[in-house]
């Protein structure tokens, strides 16, 4: 019985590990998202595979966010994205934390750094 009782223990640590080294996928990002005061629409479209559009905010409403394809790595993506706030166009990096964050950072050709996470609302 204890090993049968090993085995399943391990079967399911096994399962949170496989899906813990997962690859994001761009369709996880499709979706509404909250960054401080703004919120963004991510959804498939043909130039870039996904745009990311300022809805609502302080300022940009209406601004397309991603300005590349964005490159699959081992822990997410990285191309160029537009800073809500500002509008400049960062190097960034971006990685899901989990199905409901993801965290980007990235730096201008000037060297300006900037980094956040956004979270699903729906």
């Amino acid at each position: 019985m204890k090993k049968i009782y090993t085995l399943i223990v391990a079967m399911i640590a096994f399962g949170f590990a496989q899906q813990a080294l997962a690859k994001p996928t761009l369709e996880e990002m499709i979706g509404t998202w909250k960054w401080e005061s703004f919120t963004i629409k991510v959804q498939k479209c043909d130039s870039t595979d996904i745009c990311a559009e300022v809805l609502t905010g302080p300022k940009n409403v209406g601004l397309q966010m991603i300005k590349s394809k964005l490159s699959a790595t081992d822990a997410g993506f990285v191309g160029k994205v537009a800073h809500p706030q500002t509008g400049d166009t960062y190097n960034s990096k971006i990685s899901m934390v989990n199905e409901t964050t993801w965290h980007i950072d990235g730096c201008t050709t000037s060297n300006v750094c900037a980094s956040g996470d956004f979270t699903r609302l729906k």
